[in-house]
């Protein structure tokens, strides 16, 4: 069964592609939150996912290979329209998931808990989520580490917003500057220029007015 679309999908979407990060390489603070969620909620695969129009990213994973997956079979797609965390014990025994490929065939998914990455301004951009081969559930302890380390993956999340916008910022202002150099110098250049002809032009001459004779 495909996951429900956010009513505020368009503007969630928006909000997603603001952070650019969609696409990008590993970055070793959120391998580190991922492998943390995995040994803390002892699960043998766990990943930070993202989204997207009509995929789910992987921005860091443990224990499996792929970099994504089809949207309308994501276990995340479903988990970003909670405000907690979206738990399945046991995903074969669950009608939204029970026909699901990634339940029937590797990596068989069985359990499933995701906490959703939510923006300072209410966007489940997606997921930290840990999945096991075997029906289970979490203790109240793992399933509190595990909200506590999606806060920690949005915070980097935020970080490397705001890096990349104070970067292009420096960037700007640095533009800005040198197009301010350059108006001078032109300027300038007008000015040496201006100077140069009114100092290689002949002066002048102004008619002289002759005095009229008197009659005598």
């Amino acid at each position: 069964m495909a996951a429900p679309i956010p009513a505020n999908e368009k503007q969630r979407l928006h909000v997603l592609w603001q952070y650019e990060v969609l696409d990008t390489v590993p970055e070793e603070v959120f391998d580190d939150l991922t492998e943390l969620a995995a040994r803390i909620c002892e699960a043998p695969i766990a990943m930070i996912t993202l989204v997207d129009e009509d995929r789910q990213w992987f921005k860091s994973k443990v224990g499996v290979t792929v970099n994504e997956t089809s949207r309308d079979i994501s276990f995340c797609a479903h988990a970003i329209c909670e405000a907690d965390l979206f738990i399945v014990p046991d995903a074969t025994k669950d009608e939204r998931f029970s026909h699901n490929p990634l339940v029937t065939s590797e990596p068989k998914i069985r359990f499933y808990a995701g906490a959703p990455l939510i923006t300072p301004d209410g966007y489940a951009l997606g997921t930290l989520c840990v999945i096991d081969k075997v029906p289970r559930e979490l203790r109240p302890d793992q399933k509190s580490a595990l909200r506590v380390l999606a806060r920690h993956v949005m915070t980097q999340l935020e970080l490397r917003r705001h890096s990349h916008e104070l970067a292009r910022a420096h960037q700007q202002r640095d533009q800005i500057q040198k197009d301010l150099e350059k108006a001078r110098a032109e300027l300038a250049q007008a000015r040496r220029e201006l100077r140069q002809r009114k100092s290689k032009s002949p002066p002048v001459r102004r008619p002289t007015s002759r005095t009229p004779r008197k009659r005598r």
